[in-house]
């Protein structure tokens, strides 16, 4: 394909070659872009000249894309429509109480949701839009404004602030639990614990009482803590309450708590951002989920003008 060398080819000649081709005719496109036919001519006929190919054969009603045209119409076709997918996102941040939050499934239905009307009230008002994600993605191409994740430190590329830190103790559901009253640490061992993607905080809780514990066979590890609550309240085996996560099923008696003995969790939440500036809405955001997990101070000023 022979073309100048410039590194791009006209762009409204392009689109011009797009809506001709998408409606088949030079005169529906002239309608579409509000151009004359003549003008929608000679834009295809600049953009023929620049790649040195014919991209249509005349008809005498319409035009029909050649097959050097084909190709080139299904290219044009996917980079419009990605640049309309990445202007709706840009358009839809232009609203200044847009929020665009990433979080794991756990946290953002067991956590998030809750508080999700108390965080969009107040003045001004907000609109969080969820982005559930597993993954530690670029925040800054993703177009995302706030993160909370669950780890064990700061991540490069991000400002973060801790939330909170979990002390968790053992649960199981009512039935199960009646079946064995307070001993040793030992006795759960009779039973399957139930663990997330790892198992540290299991093994945390171990060693706070002096014994060493690795996954067995009988026990079941499930990728999200939502899994595990149900795994626990429906009797598969022993979990762990991961505090705040766990504080509706505790409250309403879908699992109870059978050792009375906590331990800190390595894992904690934090609140991270991308290191450019906070749009207004954001910062305003981060101020209420900081002052929802209790935080105040320095550190929170820090983290909004970082």
């Amino acid at each position: 394909m022979i073309h100048s060398s410039s590194p791009l080819p006209p762009l409204d000649a392009l689109r011009a070659f797009e809506a001709a081709a998408r409606l088949g005719s030079f005169s529906a496109a002239a309608n579409d872009l509000h151009l004359t036919h003549g003008a929608i001519s000679r834009q295809v006929a600049k953009l023929e000249h620049w790649l040195g190919e014919r991209l249509f054969d005349r008809q005498a009603r319409g035009v029909a894309l050649t097959p050097q045209g084909q190709r080139l119409h299904q290219r044009t076709s996917e980079a419009f429509a990605l640049i309309a997918d990445s202007s709706d996102r840009w358009i839809e941040r232009k609203g200044a109480a847009i929020v665009r939050l990433t979080s794991i499934p756990s946290v953002s239905s067991l956590w998030l949701m809750p508080r999700l009307r108390a965080f969009e009230e107040g003045e001004p008002s907000l609109r969080i839009e969820f982005v559930v994600e597993h993954r530690n993605i670029d925040l800054e191409a993703e177009g995302i404004d706030l993160a909370i994740r669950c780890g064990r430190g700061s991540l490069p590329g991000r400002i973060s602030i801790r939330l909170f830190e979990e002390h968790c103790f053992p649960i199981a559901s009512p039935a199960l639990a009646g079946s064995f009253g307070p001993g040793t640490p030992e006795r759960l061992l009779k039973y399957p614990l139930v663990h997330d993607s790892d198992a540290s905080g299991w093994r945390a809780w171990f060693a706070a009482q002096g014994m060493d514990y690795r996954p067995r066979p009988q026990d079941r590890r499930f990728e999200d803590y939502n899994l595990v609550l149900d795994a626990a309240a429906h009797g598969l085996g022993i979990a762990l309450a991961r505090p705040p996560l766990a504080g509706d099923a505790l409250r309403t008696g879908r699992v109870v708590a059978v050792d009375p003995r906590t331990a800190l969790n390595p894992v904690s939440y934090w609140l991270d951002r991308p290191q450019s500036r906070l749009r207004p809405s954001a910062a305003e955001l981060a101020r209420r989920i900081t002052r929802e997990a209790g935080l105040s101070g320095p550190a929170v000023q820090a983290f909004l003008s970082a």
